[in-house]
C-alpha cells in the first residue's frame, strides 16, 4: 500500500474519529428532544395512538390558538416589512447612507429583550399610565393600544431589523445600470420599483420574512405580557401553560409543539421554493456602481422625520417608561414632583437577596453556556470546513437546526427527555439543565460566526504550515485558531448576552426557587412590584450593553495584540 494511500486512510480515520463524539453530542442535544416530542404526542401507554394529537388539533380552543398564531405571524411580517423597506431604501440609496451610526442605532430594538419592551409599552399606555399622566386631555385613547394590533406593533418593532439587514445587503448588490436602463425606456420611479427592484430582491425578502415569521410565532415575552391582558392566546403561551401550570399536561404540550414544528417546516419549504425561483446573480466579475438618489428639501425632512419617529416609538417610549417607573417611589402618585427615588436600585442588591441571587445565576448561566457553545460550535464548524463528503451537510443542518425551530419546542423536548432519564443521569431539576438548554438553543450563533471565519482563511496558509513540517494539531493551534479567534469571541459575546436575558427556557426548565434576571423581572411585574422589576430591567440592559462595549474593545485590542 502506497504512502499516499496510508496518509489518506489515516486522515479519514482522524476525521471520523473527531466526528463521532460531536455527532453524539448533537444527537443528544438536538435530535433526541425533537423525537421525544413527536413520540410523546402519538405514543400513549406504549402504543401508537393519534387520538390525543387529533383531539388537540380539533379542539375549539386550540383551533383558535392556531388561527391566532398564524394571523399574528403574518401580520408581524407585513408590519415589519412596512417599517423596514423605507429604511432600507433611505440607508442604501440616498445620502443618509453616509450616516453609519444609524446602522448601530437601528439595531437597538432587536437587542432589547421583547418582554422588557412589552412591559415598557404597558406601563406607558395603561389606565393612569405615563401617557395619560403627561397628556390627561387625551382621555382613554392610549388604552386602545391593548389590542391585537398593539401586540403586532411591539413584535414588529423588535423584528424589523431582520428584514432591514437582509434588504440592505440585497439593494447594495443591485447595480445602477439595471434601473438606469429602465429609466432610459421611460420607466418612472414606482414602475422601476415594481418591475426591476422588487423582483430582484424577492428571494432575499423571502428569507427575511421566514425568519421574522418563525420568530413571531415562537416569541413568548410579548404574548405572555400584553397578550395575557387581552386574552389573546398563541402556541407558545398554551405550550407554556400545559408544561408549567398544574395540572401539568406534557402530552398536550408535545402535541402543540409537534403542530408548531410542522407549521415552521411548511413555511420553510415555501420559502425555499420562492427563493429558488426569485434569486438572480447580481454580482459577477464586472464591477458595478451603486445608485444614489439625492433627496432635497421637504423629502430630506420627511425622511429624517420617519427615522426619528420610528426610533422614538421603537426605543424611546419603552426605555423611557421602564427607566421612569424604576425611579417612582409610590405608583399611586405617578410622575409627581418628589415621587422619585433610587431606593429600588439599592434594594436590589442590599435588601433583596433573591434579586442578587438571580443576577448571579444569570451571569453563571450565560458564562458557561457561552463558553461551552464556543467550544462545541468551533468543533462543529471545523468538521464542517474539513469534511468534503455528504456528512458535511448533515453536520451543518444539525448545527443550525435550533435556529430554525421555536425555542419553546426544543425546551419542551429537553425537559421531557431529561426528565424521563433522571434515574440514569440526574441532570434534570438542576441549574446545569438550564446550561444544557441554553447551549442547545444558541449553538448556531457560534457555528455561523466560525464557519464565516473559516471561509476567509486561504488554503495557502495551511499548506505553508504543512510544508514546514507542521502537524495538524500544531497548524490548528498556531495558524488556524488565531485567525478564528475573532469569530469565536463574537459568537461567545452574542451567546452570553442572549443567554443572560433568556426568558422562555428559564421560565420552563429552571429548578424550583431558582430565579434568573428574566424570571425575576416577570415575577415582580406580575406580583405588583413593578418598580423593582423595572430597576432590574434597567440594570440588565446596562450590564449587557456594557459587556458588549467591553468585549468589542477586547476584540479590537486584545485579540489583535495576541495575533501580532
Amino acid at each position: 500500500m502506497s504512502l499516499l494511500r496510508v496518509y489518506s486512510l489515516s486522515k479519514k480515520f482522524r476525521t471520523y474519529g473527531a466526528m463521532l463524539p460531536i455527532c453524539l453530542v448533537l444527537l443528544v442535544f438536538v435530535i433526541i428532544p425533537l423525537i421525544v416530542i413527536f413520540t410523546r404526542a402519538i405514543i400513549i401507554d406504549g402504543s401508537l395512538d393519534f387520538s390525543l394529537l387529533i383531539k388537540t388539533v380539533t379542539d375549539a380552543n386550540n383551533i383558535k390558538t392556531i388561527t391566532n398564531t398564524l394571523l399574528l405571524g403574518v401580520a408581524v411580517v407585513i408590519c415589519s416589512t412596512l417599517l423596514a423597506m423605507p429604511l432600507a431604501f433611505l440607508t442604501v440609496r440616498t445620502q443618509i447612507a453616509n450616516k453609519k451610526w444609524l446602522d448601530i442605532i437601528l439595531m437597538i430594538p432587536f437587542m432589547t429583550p421583547p418582554y422588557i419592551a412589552s412591559m415598557g409599552w404597558i406601563l406607558f399606555t395603561q389606565r393612569r399610565g405615563l401617557f395619560q399622566q403627561m397628556l390627561p386631555a387625551t382621555g382613554e385613547i392610549s388604552e386602545k393600544f391593548f389590542s391585537f394590533w398593539g401586540i403586532v406593533l411591539i413584535m414588529s418593532l423588535h423584528l424589523f431589523p431582520f428584514i432591514l439587514a437582509i434588504m440592505k445587503n440585497a439593494l447594495l448588490n443591485i447595480g445602477a445600470s439595471l434601473e438606469e436602463s429602465a429609466s432610459v425606456f421611460g420607466g418612472k420611479f414606482f414602475y422601476r420599483l415594481r418591475r426591476v427592484t422588487l423582483p430582484l430582491i424577492g428571494g432575499n425578502y423571502a428569507l427575511g420574512a421566514l425568519l421574522v415569521f418563525i420568530r413571531a410565532i415562537s416569541e413568548y415575552g410579548t404574548p405572555a405580557t400584553l397578550g395575557k391582558r387581552i386574552g389573546f392566546s398563541v402556541f407558545v403561551t398554551e405550550i407554556h401553560h400545559n408544561a408549567t401550570i398544574s395540572p401539568i399536561n406534557f402530552g398536550a404540550a408535545a402535541s402543540l409543539s409537534s403542530i408548531l414544528i410542522l407549521i415552521c417546516m411548511m413555511v420553510w419549504f415555501v420559502q425555499n421554493h420562492v427563493t429558488a425561483k426569485s434569486t438572480y446573480t447580481l454580482v459577477g466579475g464586472k464591477g458595478t456602481r451603486p445608485l444614489y438618489v439625492k433627496l432635497k428639501g421637504s423629502k430630506t425632512i420627511a425622511a429624517w422625520i420617519y427615522i426619528v419617529v420610528l426610533l422614538v416609538i421603537a426605543v424611546g417610549i419603552p426605555y423611557f417608561a421602564v427607566a421612569i417607573t424604576s425611579l417612582i417611589r409610590l405608583r399611586g402618585f405617578g410622575m409627581m414632583s418628589g415621587n422619585y427615588t433610587t431606593d429600588h436600585y439599592i434594594n436590589l442588591f442590599v435588601d433583596n437577596p433573591r434579586a442578587s441571587q438571580a443576577f448571579r445565576n444569570s451571569i453563571f448561566l450565560a458564562f458557561f453556556a457561552a463558553t461551552i457553545s464556543a467550544m462545541l460550535g468551533t468543533a462543529v464548524a471545523t468538521i464542517i470546513h474539513h469534511t468534503k463528503s455528504r456528512s458535511r451537510k448533515i453536520f451543518h443542518v444539525l448545527g443550525l437546526m435550533p435556529d430554525m425551530l421555536p425555542n419553546i419546542v426544543l425546551v419542551i423536548g429537553i425537559m421531557i427527555f431529561w426528565n424521563s432519564i433522571f434515574h440514569l443521569v440526574p441532570l434534570y431539576n438542576s441549574i446545569w439543565i438550564m446550561v444544557l438548554a441554553f447551549v442547545t438553543l444558541f449553538l448556531p450563533i457560534t457555528v455561523q460566526y466560525v464557519v464565516s471565519s473559516y471561509s476567509q482563511i486561504g488554503e495557502s496558509l495551511i499548506w505553508a504550515g504543512k510544508v514546514f513540517g507542521g502537524q495538524p494539531a500544531y497548524i490548528f493551534r498556531r495558524i488556524t485558531l488565531p485567525l478564528l479567534l475573532r469569530g469565536i469571541f463574537v459568537g461567545w459575546m452574542m451567546t452570553f448576552i442572549i443567554s443572560f436575558r433568556e426568558l422562555v427556557a428559564a421560565s420552563i426548565i429552571s429548578p424550583p426557587n431558582t430565579l434568573v434576571v428574566s424570571t425575576f423581572i416577570m415575577r415582580e411585574f406580575e406580583q405588583g412590584s413593578v418598580s423593582a422589576g423595572m430597576a432590574m430591567a434597567v440594570v440588565s440592559v446596562v450590564f449587557t450593553t456594557g459587556s458588549l462595549v467591553f468585549i468589542n474593545w477586547f476584540l479590537l485590542r486584545g485579540i489583535d495584540g495576541m495575533k501580532s
